[in-house]
Parts: structure tokens; C-alpha cells; sequence
């Protein structure tokens, strides 16, 4: 199974956002956090642990209007999809909504397997978008062109195919372990019965592009009958 994917949702009342809490998290495809005012996404995103993969953003804020609050973000460098929640459902509301930045927009009432569809399609694309870009140590980690890039030393290194497909699927594990079995099956596939050290020469070689010492491994860790990606670590000890 896919590792959780933490979704924002923003919006003051309390009826949605208790709904959004449970059925985003009810299959475990999503960790949702909630908050009700711009001013307390601000805290949430402020944290130094914080990451998103996307944001539902209702447009009715008690402290602000959300398109304009979503233009803000953007200025701010934040790329993941936004999704504005909205009873508002005439042309120059979706317009507006748009135009700040919004990736789409749903209407309320909505219909919770609709929001889900959106929301999985936008983060898939997303994904194999240039704009996709991850902190991984000191590199900035670019899944689309299978690149990261050290811009500490000036340095860019390739990946191919596989490395940076493990790269992604670490990365969204958010530190915890991914078993074996488990990365083989969503990078490569396999289901139980194959026994191969695939995964193994592919480890061995994205450490040699991106530890430091490989004989001292600190960013791709051999953990929990697999592996851990510890993406915090930027220099060596």
C-alpha cells in the first residue's frame, strides 16, 4: 500500500472540516490536517516538519478571502495543487478562483467521491510536472527529470529511471521504513514469488550518486527489513 499523502484543508467551518478529517483518512490513502483560518494555515506551514502535498482551500475565510489567500501562497513558492472549495458557483467566482493560482475548484454541496477523483488527478499530475520539486539533504530532488541538484557545490547528478522512482517513493514514506517487498512492488512490479537483488544494485548505486562517504551511509538507510530515506540530513557529521 502507497504510503499516506498529507492534504490541507483549510476552511472555518467546523461541519467540513470534520467531514474532510474522517473520509480523506478513512482508507488510509490520505493524512489529512485541518485548520479554520488563513492565520492558522500559516502556523501549520510555518513548521519546520510541515509538508503537503496538496491543499483543499475553502474561498469563505473568517480572516481573508481564499483566492486572494491562495495568491499569497503561490508568491510564496508554494507549487502543490490547490483545490478552492466554494458555494460561490458563478463563472467570474470559478474565474477568480482560478486566476489566483487554484489548480480547480468544487463547489458545496460536493459530493465526496468527486472531490477524491480531483483530487487524486491533480496530484498525479502534479507528479510528473516540472514544478515538482523535493528537498532531499542538501539536493533539491526534481522527479521529472530525474535530477538532483547540489547547489551548495554547483553540482548536478542524474538518475535514472528506477533511481528516481525509489528516490520519490522514500521520499513520500516521510522517514519511515519501506519494506523490501513493498518498493519492488510499486517500482518494479514484482509481487512476492520473484526473488531478485534488483532493488539491492540500484541502492548500491544511488548511494554511490548521493551519500557523501557510501561507506557511511546517512541519507538512504538500510532500516526495518528495507529501506529509510533520512531526507533532513545536509551535511556530513
Amino acid at each position: 500500500m502507497a504510503t499516506p499523502r498529507p492534504v490541507l484543508i483549510i476552511d472555518d467551518e467546523a461541519a467540513v472540516r470534520d467531514t474532510l478529517l474522517d473520509q480523506l483518512a478513512i482508507d488510509g490513502e490520505f493524512t489529512p490536517v485541518a485548520a479554520e483560518s488563513a492565520a492558522a494555515a500559516d502556523r501549520l506551514l510555518a513548521l519546520e516538519e510541515s509538508r503537503f502535498d496538496a491543499i483543499l482551500l475553502d474561498i469563505g475565510l473568517p480572516d481573508c478571502d481564499g483566492r486572494e489567500y491562495c495568491a499569497r501562497l503561490r508568491k510564496a513558492g508554494v507549487s502543490v495543487p490547490i483545490i478552492m472549495l466554494t458555494g460561490a458557483g458563478a463563472e467570474q467566482d470559478v474565474v477568480r478562483g482560478l486566476d489566483s493560482g487554484a489548480n480547480g475548484y468544487i463547489a458545496k454541496p460536493f459530493r465526496l467521491n468527486e472531490l477524491l477523483a480531483r483530487l487524486r488527478a491533480q496530484l498525479r499530475v502534479f507528479d510528473n510536472s516540472e514544478h515538482a520539486v523535493f528537498t532531499v539533504g542538501p539536493y533539491l530532488f526534481r522527479p521529472a527529470s530525474k535530477q538532483l541538484v547540489e547547489s551548495g557545490r554547483n553540482r548536478k547528478i542524474r538518475l535514472t529511471e528506477k533511481e528516481a522512482a525509489i528516490l520519490k517513493y522514500l521520499y513520500r514514506a516521510a522517514g519511515k521504513p519501506v519494506p523490501r517487498q513493498t518498493l519492488l512492488n510499486e517500482v518494479w512490479g514484482y509481487n512476492s514469488a520473484v526473488t531478485t537483488h534488483t532493488l539491492e544494485t540500484h541502492i548500491y548505486r544511488l548511494r554511490q550518486k548521493i551519500e557523501p562517504d557510501p561507506n557511511d551511509t546517512r541519507l538512504l538507510l538500510t532500516e526495518g527489513g528495507g529501506y529509510r530515506l533520512d531526507a533532513r540530513v545536509t551535511e556530513p557529521a
